[in-house]
């Protein structure tokens, strides 16, 4: 059975964030996309979410892999696994990304961890 369309959306949108590919992020979220992030604040709008994502990439790497995806026409969750190295430092955990769709459209993401205190600690090292 073929992915419903915003499922194979999304699990583009996944592989797009795995491989960096900005362009293919871009064209998955909305321009006034609502980005919650895991246990901190909500930026909003696609300039916004670059703005704050950019330079991420000299201060760490993110390696991720999507366990699952399911979905229907208003809503997809991405269950993921991910590994983050910096600073001779690797930490590993899980997300369940929450998303609405519309379209294909990504509008609003909220993210819940396995351990968001964890994670806070090990992102905020870097911020």
């Amino acid at each position: 059975m073929a992915d419903h369309p915003n499922v194979a959306a999304v699990r583009e949108l996944m592989e797009a964030f795995t491989s960096r590919d900005v362009e293919a992020i871009r064209a998955r979220l909305a321009d006034d996309v609502k980005w919650h992030m895991i246990g901190g604040e909500t930026v909003e709008g696609l300039d916004d979410l670059a703005s704050t994502m950019s330079g991420m990439d000299e201060q760490f790497s993110i390696e991720t892999g999507v366990h699952d995806v399911v979905g229907n026409d208003e809503h997809v969750i991405a269950l993921v696994n991910a590994t983050a190295r910096a600073a001779n430092q690797e930490f590993t955990y899980r997300t369940a990304e929450i998303m609405h769709v519309k379209d294909g459209i990504v509008t609003e993401r909220w993210a819940f961890s396995d351990d968001t205190e964890a994670i806070n600690r090990f992102f905020g090292q870097f911020t």
